[in-house]
């Protein structure tokens, strides 16, 4: 049994590195990516506060197609380029919204969700999945949680 539970007031640097390393010691020698995304999401959860929805979307053709998560039901299907996770997908580049409301073509899965980050999952230059994580706070994200979940998609990439 793991327990990552992390005290909230610890600083983002510290949060993301042992985010990665629970990540790596979490998927280490699993080769099922449904089974890591899951166990994923849920260390995402353990690890970052103010989520209200916290997972992956996989690329699937021309698609992208609901992976693991927590929180409530989501969108199944997201065209490439539409929406937040859509256009991290489609340009390969996070996504940092600090008001979903006013991101053109902002698709509303949840309504309570107020911000969002999202980040591609990359393996051999190609983007094969998205992380995304919701909240339900007006600009709970910021430039340190873009560049921790953008550390956890590499350390990741060949694990999902």
């Amino acid at each position: 049994m793991f327990d990552f539970s992390f005290p909230a007031d610890t600083p983002d640097e510290e949060r993301y590195r042992e985010l990665a390393n629970a990540a790596d010691a979490l998927t280490e020698g699993e080769a099922d990516g449904v089974a890591n995304m899951a166990n994923l999401a849920a260390l995402i959860w353990s690890f970052v506060p103010d989520l209200n929805w916290a997972g992956f979307y996989r690329v699937v053709d021309a698609e992208l197609v609901l992976g693991p998560f927590i929180g409530r039901p989501a969108c199944i299907r997201i065209p490439l380029g539409q929406g937040v996770c859509g256009t991290a997908a489609a340009t390969g580049e996070t996504q940092l919204v600090a008001d979903v409301h006013a991101f053109p073509g902002h698709i509303a899965c949840d309504s309570a969700s107020e911000s969002e980050l999202v980040v591609p999952v990359v393996r051999d230059g190609m983007v094969v999945a998205v992380i995304d994580l919701d909240s339900p706070r007006k600009a709970r994200f910021k430039e340190a949680d873009a560049k921790g979940i953008e550390a956890l998609a590499a350390r990741i990439a060949t694990r999902i």
